[in-house]
């Protein structure tokens, strides 16, 4: 199979993509990365989690990697220190919540060292192999410090959340912008936050541009990123539409499959790997 050329950076998603259904990295995958940074590949791991649940994540890689999280709030290098921090103000996600909100949906305010929720979900929690990033049960009617990296949203019913979506934006389209990284999970961040903003920011910082970057991704927060390197791929497991609104990026192989690593092994190292 053809290799790329001109490649020099991996830029890659976690849910949905880096990680498999059960939320880890594969000791394959671990391989593959491992080779990559013995070739002296720039690694970047792009997320909406938070940097504290997603550094000891990719802890377990034990290769340098420079972590965007919080879809773009914070940029981390690979030795663990603060490149980048944005935080929501603390009246544009009081007037955000300030609409009806279903009951059943839950909310989460990302903090600085806790999540706080109006309920606390066992789903959200599987997330997290070991809980590093802890959740806060808290009241909005009382709360008064409203202050967060992004404001979170879930629920199982999609339409709820596109509901929710509609009215937020209604009277807030000028401060935020939403992404969906899984159809049951709605995000919002400021207008000027994104992955592929701090990507380009990681990339400018070691000499790089986005045209010598591939990158995956299988969520709607991952649109820009995709659109914006030099090589855009989409995991099979991502949602119909996401792969319909990126008709012309390459599909690859499932998360379950080890769909980024071994595309890596076949296009983009400079030797061939076992596929089993």
């Amino acid at each position: 199979m053809t290799k790329l050329k001109n490649i020099k950076v991996v830029v890659s998603d976690l849910d949905g993509t880096l990680l498999n259904p059960q939320h880890r990295i594969s000791d394959y995958t671990k391989s593959i990365f491992q080779e990559l940074h013995n070739q002296n590949y720039l690694i970047v791991v792009a997320t909406g989690r938070h940097h504290l649940d997603a550094m000891a994540i990719i802890e377990t890689l034990n290769v340098p990697v420079y972590l965007v999280s919080s879809n773009g709030a914070r940029i981390h290098s690979p030795e663990k220190e603060p490149l980048f921090a944005f935080n929501l103000n603390s009246d544009v996600v009081k007037a955000a919540l300030n609409v009806e909100i279903d009951p059943e949906i839950t909310v989460v305010l990302f903090k600085e060292n806790v999540w706080q929720t109006n309920k606390l979900s066992e789903k959200l929690n599987s997330f997290q192999a070991d809980l590093k990033y802890l959740p806060e049960l808290v009241d909005y009617k009382t709360l008064e410090d409203f202050g967060a990296i992004k404001i979170f949203f879930s629920h199982d019913d999609h339409e709820k959340l596109v509901a929710l979506k509609d009215a937020i934006l209604e009277k807030s389209s000028s401060e935020l912008h939403h992404a969906f990284s899984l159809p049951t999970c709605l995000e919002f961040m400021d207008k000027s936050i994104d992955k592929a903003v701090a990507i380009a920011t990681v990339l400018e910082k070691e000499g790089f541009t986005m045209d010598q970057a591939v990158s995956f991704g299988d969520g709607f927060n991952d649109v820009r990123m995709l659109s914006a390197t030099g090589k855009g791929l989409i995991m099979g497991n991502a949602p119909a539409l996401l792969k319909e609104t990126l008709p012309n990026l390459e599909v690859i192989k499932t998360n379950a499959e080890d769909g980024v690593a071994r595309y890596i092994a076949s296009r983009i190292l400079d030797k061939e790997f076992a596929t089993s």
